[in-house]
């Protein structure tokens, strides 16, 4: 079994729409959203739910009214101004510590586990697909892209599907770092701006501290040629390989609005057959990788 995961190091490079396509083109992968905290490949791959797992991951308190003696104990000792001088707490401000469960002198505390978030078992006309929605205001996203990736390996197993394609989150916090460890490599979308350059190198170091193989695709290339030539040096100088240089074309972004993939939109488009080369080009050194381990 291989896992390719597809992150950026900044939102907005393309990296859902190259992962959406790329499921088109692959013989019935598993899919899996790990964006959880901003989830959108569903969009282009209108994913049919079969089964549904709430996401437990935090608690919150709430006092008992019937023991309170509104000593002000809890109030006092709470740091994120979660308890309220009517000595009720707001779940949105509560992180779940637990400091006022342990400060109260009269047991009224009780610390209960909250509901953050519903994990997806769906049904696509690609192949199965896992994916999640974290609550608005929650936390714990690395918690459930590790399960979400669980879920993603189960399905490969209980499908007899060889490849799992991620749609990984942007950036370098807790949730990349969950959707990237233990993959078998990993496609960088980026383009050629000084923002995306620069986190570009940060998702990279990213891979490179984890010992993952990593490929790099530059999307809206010819946008900013001097730019992409630029990435293009500083990975051949770090021995990363450069697998694809996609141009800006609206066609894409008329894709999206259709709720397709590019491949499905416009697959005689040129854009279409420069992503189909990518994918030979990602094929290829997914190969690599398996052989070489």
């Amino acid at each position: 079994m291989k896992e390719l995961v597809v992150v950026s190091g900044k939102g907005g490079t393309g990296k859902t729409t190259i992962a959406a396509a790329l499921a088109a083109l692959v013989s019935e992968p598993v899919v899996a959203d790990c964006d959880v905290d901003a989830p959108n490949l569903h969009l282009l791959l209108d994913p049919k739910v079969q089964d549904t797992e709430e996401f437990i991951a935090a608690n919150v308190a709430v006092i008992d009214p019937t023991l309170c003696r509104a000593c002000g104990a809890c109030e006092l000792n709470c740091r994120f101004g979660a308890i309220g001088s009517d000595f009720v707490v707001d779940p949105i401000m509560c992180e779940g510590c637990g400091v006022c469960e342990v400060s109260c002198p009269y047991n009224a505390v009780q610390m209960r586990e909250r509901l953050s978030g519903y994990i997806y078992t769906s049904k696509t006309r690609f192949g199965p697909m896992a994916h999640a929605l974290l609550l608005a205001g929650e936390s714990n996203s690395g918690k459930m892209v590790a399960r979400v990736r669980e879920l993603a390996r189960t399905l490969t197993e209980t499908t007899e599907k060889e490849l799992i394609i991620v749609d990984g989150p942007p950036g370098i916090a807790c949730a990349t770092i969950a959707a990237i460890t233990g993959s078998s490599a990993g496609l960088v979308v980026t383009e050629p701006t000084v923002p995306a350059i620069h986190d570009l190198k940060r998702v990279l170091s990213l891979f490179q501290h984890f010992t993952i193989p990593v490929m790099v695709v530059i999307n809206k290339a010819d946008l900013n040629l001097r730019k992409s030539k630029e990435i293009e040096s500083f990975c051949k100088e770090k021995d990363i390989p450069v697998v694809g240089q996609l141009p800006y074309d609206p066609i894409m972004y008329k894709a999206v609005v259709a709720g397709q993939t590019i491949i499905e939109y416009a697959p005689n488009h040129q854009l279409s057959t420069n992503l189909q080369n990518l994918w030979e080009k990602v094929e290829q050194q997914l190969d690599s990788i398996s052989r070489s381990t």
